[in-house]
C-alpha cells in the first residue's frame, strides 16, 4: 500500500508515511473487509458510512503540513483511521462524529490501540468543539454543501482546513483553506466524492 498507493502517487512528508506505515488499517474496517483493507478504495464500515481511500487520507493529511506540536479538529470519525493517523504526528486530535455507535467503536478500538492523545466527542460537526479551541488544523471527512462557519472561528490564526465541499449527490470539490490575520484564503485542489456532512445547514456559509 505505501509504496503502489502512497509514495507512487507523490506524498512526499515522512511522517505522513511513517504514519501510514504504523497504523494497521485493518483494525478499522469490518471483519468481513479486512481482506481488502490495503486496496486503494474507500470501505463501508456500517452505517452507511465509509472509510476513505488510503491515497486520500494520505493527501489530505500531508495537506494540512502539520508539525508535532499541533492539535488538530477532525470532523467526521467514522472508524477512527484518520484520527490515528493524525495521532502518529501531532500533540492531541480531537473528533467528533455524530453517529453514536460508530463514535462508540471509534473510542474503543482507539483506547484498545493505546492513543492517548486521542479525543471523542458524539455531536454535531458543523458546531465543531469550541470548548477546546483553537486549532492548529481542521480535518473533515464528510462533505457540507458549505464551509461551516464555526470550524472557521474555531482555528487558531495561521491554521489550515481540508475540506471537500458541495452537493450531496455528485461530485464535491476538495477545498484546502488557511487563516491569516482574519482573512480565509482558500483553494480548489481536486473533485472527491464523499459522504454528506448530515444536519445543522443553519451553521453554514458561502
Amino acid at each position: 500500500m505505501i509504496t503502489n498507493q502512497i509514495v507512487a502517487r507523490g506524498i512526499k512528508d515522512i511522517q505522513v508515511i511513517e504514519a501510514m506505515r504504523k497504523v494497521p488499517r485493518h483494525f478499522f474496517v469490518p471483519e468481513n473487509r479486512r481482506e481488502s483493507a490495503y486496496d486503494d478504495r474507500p470501505l463501508p464500515i456500517g452505517e452507511g458510512q465509509t472509510i476513505s481511500q488510503p491515497y486520500i487520507v494520505a493527501f489530505m493529511t500531508e495537506a494540512l503540513d502539520l508539525s508535532p506540536e499541533d492539535r488538530v479538529l477532525e470532523i467526521g470519525a467514522g472508524s477512527g483511521y484518520q484520527a490515528a493517523i493524525l495521532a502518529e504526528i501531532v500533540r492531541e486530535v480531537y473528533t467528533i462524529e455524530i453517529r453514536p455507535k460508530l463514535g462508540g467503536t471509534a473510542q474503543e478500538r482507539l483506547e484498545e490501540m493505546g492513543y492517548k492523545n486521542i479525543f471523542v466527542k458524539i455531536g454535531d460537526g458543523y458546531k465543531g468543539w469550541p470548548e477546546k479551541a483553537p486549532f492548529h488544523a481542521v480535518i473533515v471527512t464528510c462533505a457540507p454543501e458549505k464551509i461551516p462557519r464555526p470550524l472557521i472561528d474555531q482555528l487558531t490564526d495561521g491554521g489550515r482546513m481540508i475540506i471537500p465541499v458541495g452537493e450531496k449527490r455528485g461530485i464535491q470539490m476538495l477545498v484546502l483553506l488557511r487563516k491569516e490575520k482574519g482573512m480565509i484564503i482558500k483553494k480548489a485542489v481536486m473533485d472527491v466524492l464523499f459522504v454528506p456532512m448530515v444536519k445543522g445547514e443553519k451553521f453554514m456559509v458561502r
